[in-house]
């Protein structure tokens, strides 16, 4: 995370300022208190790996859907 800058992004169909050029997948569900056992996250409509968290970046104009996943009967 680089908080030299900001950038935006649409989260969950809402525009978000941050500061910083880009953030893994795990420092934006950590800075946004997603802390869900069960969590779905696509980046410009593309599914990223739970193992791929810290390795994926979101940047400037990304489209970020972060889905808490829930079971019932």
């Amino acid at each position: 995370m680089n908080k030299g800058k900001s950038m935006k992004i649409n989260l969950n169909n809402k525009e978000v300022s941050m500061a910083g050029e880009s953030f893994s997948v795990r420092e934006l569900l950590n800075l946004m208190h997603f802390t869900f056992p069960m969590i779905v996250v696509k980046i410009n409509s593309r599914l990223v790996k739970k193992e791929d968290y810290e390795r994926v970046f979101i940047g400037d104009g990304d489209n970020v859907e972060a889905i808490h996943l829930i079971s019932g009967g």
